[in-house]
């Protein structure tokens, strides 16, 4: 493909489709490349590095998540509605997880999240410096909340590797874990019991709870502030 065919915006959404099917450790310009029918100095006219590459893919889904409308709702519901959009696009693309650990990002995309993040614990009534702190705490942890699902998506890519049955290896492990949760206690009376199935599908409710209990102390921290200034 000639390379005035390419735009910056064609390699970046090919680099994200990438690495969404082979995740950080399978990017490299030749096989971007090759997805675009192209050259690898084609690639290179446009964009001039792999860590350019990433940090314009990372922001580039940062689009993907929708910004709540702060006049025409209260703050609590956009809070969840941004930490859940945050949480499902780090789900979805779980590569970006790991890149915030090995790469420098950020960009306008980026930006736009952080600085509604800042509006939204500003009008709930929190100063501008616990806004900042509430801001960071929620995303804080709705990365840690999707650092599983990431960790999954790059355990099963690795256990597939050279054919390998990534099912079966899995269902071996969880029959050994399983094994020795038993020896204890609490982690016994769950799995013993009708609740184990619950048990097992806990990490799945616990995004939601523990994002409701962070928004319950957080209004209970406001609520404490406003009866303090009263007295």
């Amino acid at each position: 493909m000639p390379r005035d065919t390419l735009t910056a915006d064609r390699i970046v959404r090919a680099a994200i489709e990438l690495l969404d099917d082979e995740g950080l450790d399978g990017l490299n310009m030749r096989s971007l490349a090759k997805r675009l029918g192209s050259a690898a100095t084609a690639v290179y006219w446009h964009i001039k590095t792999k860590d350019d590459l990433v940090r314009l893919a990372s922001d580039a889904i940062w689009h993907e998540v929708e910004l709540p409308d702060l006049d025409a709702t209260d703050w609590r519901t956009a809070a969840t509605a941004h930490a859940s959009g945050m949480h499902a696009m780090l789900t979805q693309h779980p590569w970006l997880v790991q890149a915030f650990g090995s790469h420098l990002l950020h960009g306008p995309g980026q930006a736009r999240h952080n600085d509604l993040s800042l509006a939204i614990y500003e009008k709930a009534g929190f100063a501008a410096a616990d806004a900042d702190w509430a801001a960071a705490t929620v995303f804080t942890f709705v990365l840690g909340s999707a650092l599983g699902p990431a960790a999954q998506v790059s355990l099963n890519r690795r256990l597939r590797k050279n054919g390998a049955d990534a099912e079966q290896l899995m269902a071996d492990a969880m029959t050994r874990a399983t094994e020795t949760a038993m020896q204890f206690p609490r982690l016994r009376e769950r799995l013993d019991t009708t609740a184990a199935t619950e048990y097992a599908a806990a990490p799945d409710n616990t995004f939601a709870f523990g994002l409701q209990s962070l928004l319950d102390g957080f209004e209970a921290r406001l609520t404490a502030d406003r009866a303090s200034r009263r007295e």
